[in-house]
């Protein structure tokens, strides 16, 4: 049954983030506003009151995350239009070697301190090769273009160019702390470092799908061979 007050609350949403800055003042407290704005139900995970589930299995929110995360970017790029955040779907060859050499980097560090904090541990894949293979790059095209993209976009394409990488960072942090359970300090910390790493990826190549390549396999590698 189709929830009305839910199609409301959405389109309303939505007519906010379009418009915000175009009737607001542009400035820095506006940009932290829609910042907030847009994180929010994010964080919250309110759109999964919003969207039900046909099946235990299938989650439908992501169709409201993807609509979200849609409409905030054009907002930025259409009405604020900031500059260095190198915005696209695919990298360039170099972006793809940064995102690749960072994301090496980063491997000793962050997947050490998942298993140190007791956040994950590796475990070797169950499935046959086949199987292991086909789960990870269906993992990293949707890590990709999805969550990686939008949040790279707001976390370093804007976030860390107003506030600077360890300020960032840190809030992307605490962005995971809901994670599973609430507060999920273990995720909090791991991401937090990672997203060192991806602010690394995003200086080094002046863009963020770099630092989307670094996310991706970042994220792909503990879907696949941690628990």
């Amino acid at each position: 049954m189709l929830n009305w007050a839910s199609v409301v609350a959405i389109l309303t949403a939505i007519c906010v983030a379009s418009y915000w800055f175009t009737l607001l003042p542009r400035n820095r407290f506006t940009d932290t506003g829609f910042v907030v704005l847009m994180a929010a139900p994010l964080i919250f995970k309110s759109f999964a009151f919003v969207y039900g589930r046909p099946h235990p299995d299938i989650r439908l929110e992501f169709l409201g995350q993807l609509l979200w995360i849609r409409a905030g970017v054009l907002a930025v790029l259409n009405d604020r239009k900031p500059e260095g955040i190198g915005f696209g779907f695919w990298p360039k060859l170099s972006e793809w070697k940064i995102g690749a050499l960072v994301y090496i980097a980063l491997l000793p560090v962050v997947f050490v301190l998942a298993s140190l904090t007791g956040f994950a541990t590796f475990t070797w894949p169950p499935w046959t090769w086949q199987e292991t293979t086909l789960r990870a790059v269906g993992t990293f095209v949707g890590i990709f273009w999805v969550v990686a993209l939008s949040e790279e976009f707001f976390f370093r394409g804007l976030l860390q160019q107003w506030i600077g990488i360890a300020a960032a960072s840190i809030l992307f942090g605490l962005a995971h702390l809901g994670f599973r359970q609430f507060p999920n300090w273990q995720f909090a910390l791991v991401a937090g470092v990672a997203g060192v790493f991806y602010g690394f990826a995003f200086r080094r190549a002046g863009g963020i799908r770099a630092a989307m390549v670094t996310h991706a396999l970042t994220v792909t590698t503990w879907r696949v061979l941690f628990r």
